[in-house]
């Protein structure tokens, strides 16, 4: 039951709802998400160690970036299925939407002046 708590917990929030939204676009910073969302670094970082703790994100290092993602594969966990159902009432909502198409565009090079 722990693990059910964890995911509806770290769903129950706008700001990561929007995140999740995002990360089914493709894999973010979170200078990028920072950006897209207006929200300090150190904000959106929270919001994805909650996600990243209840199995609906998952993070990696490249280069120099660490880079979050939704979990891949997907497998038949809690947190997947709760992911799915997340996702597809996410799929309609034109705020996430608009995020999408934001992130889409947000270029990390940028946003954090590394070259």
């Amino acid at each position: 039951m722990k693990d059910v708590v964890k995911a509806f917990k770290a769903i129950a929030d706008k700001s990561r709802l929007r995140i999740l939204g995002m990360l089914k676009g493709k894999p973010l910073c979170v200078c990028e998400i920072a950006a897209v969302l207006g929200l300090a670094q150190s904000t959106v970082s929270r919001h994805l160690k909650i996600l990243e703790d209840s199995g609906l994100a998952h993070r990696v290092k490249n280069g120099l970036w660490v880079e979050y993602s939704l979990p891949s594969p997907p497998a038949e966990s809690l947190p997947e299925k709760v992911l799915d159902l997340v996702q597809d009432v996410l799929d309609g909502d034109p705020l996430v939407s608009q995020d999408r198409l934001s992130a889409k565009q947000v270029d990390r090079e940028v946003i954090c002046r590394r070259a």
